[in-house]
C-alpha cells in the first residue's frame, strides 16, 4: 500500500505493508539511519522519533497508524527549538560514549523540554526512564538536559 509521510518537514511516499514498523520504513525504505534498532519491543528507546511532537517508539508503531502526522527523526530534530538546544548541550557536555542510544536519548530529551522547559529531576527521570544506555551516561544526560533548559528561548 502507498503512504504519504510528512517526515522531517518533507513529503515522502512509500509503498509498504500497513503493519510495517515505522522504524523499518525510516531506515530501510527511506534511508535515514540515525534512528536505531535496539530491542524491537519498545523497551530501550533507541528507536524514538516524534509523531506530532510526541515521543514514540518507532519499532512498535505500524506505518498505517501514522496517517498524516508530522514525523521527526534525529536527522530533523535540530529544526525544533528544544532539539537544537539539546543537540548543542550534548556537544557542550560531551555526553556521548559509544553513541548507539543517543539519538533516542536526544529525541526523548527534546520532547521533554518542548513540554516542560524547566524540568525537575523527577520530570527528567520520568521522561527518560524508557531510554537505556549500556555505557551508563545517565549523569551526563541529566546534566545536558539541565544545561539545555538553562539556554532559554
Amino acid at each position: 500500500m502507498t503512504y504519504d509521510l510528512n517526515l522531517n518537514g518533507e513529503r515522502r511516499r512509500v509503498d509498504v505493508d500497513g503493519d510495517t514498523p515505522l522504524l523499518w520504513v525510516i531506515r530501510d525504505v527511506i534511508g535515514l539511519t540515525g534512528t536505531k534498532y535496539g530491542c524491537g519491543i519498545a523497551q530501550c528507546g533507541a528507536c524514538t522519533v516524534h509523531v506530532d511532537g510526541q515521543p514514540m517508539r518507532s519499532c512498535q508503531t505500524p506505518i498505517d497508524s501514522v496517517g498524516s502526522s508530522a514525523i521527526t527523526t534525529i536527522e530533523g530534530i535540530h529544526r525544533t527549538p528544544s532539539g537544537l538546544k539539546v543537540q548543542k548541550a550534548w556537544q557542550d557536555l560531551d555526553v556521548v560514549q559509544c553513541g548507539y542510544c543517543q539519538s533516542g536519548q536526544i529525541m526523548s530529551a527534546a520532547a521533554l523540554l518542548a513540554e516542560t522547559p524547566n524540568p525537575t529531576d523527577a520530570d527528567i527521570d520520568n521522561a527518560m526512564s524508557g531510554n537505556l544506555c549500556r555505557c551508563g551516561t545517565y549523569v551526563r544526560i541529566r546534566d545536558a538536559i539541565k544545561h539545555a533548559a538553562k539556554q532559554g528561548g
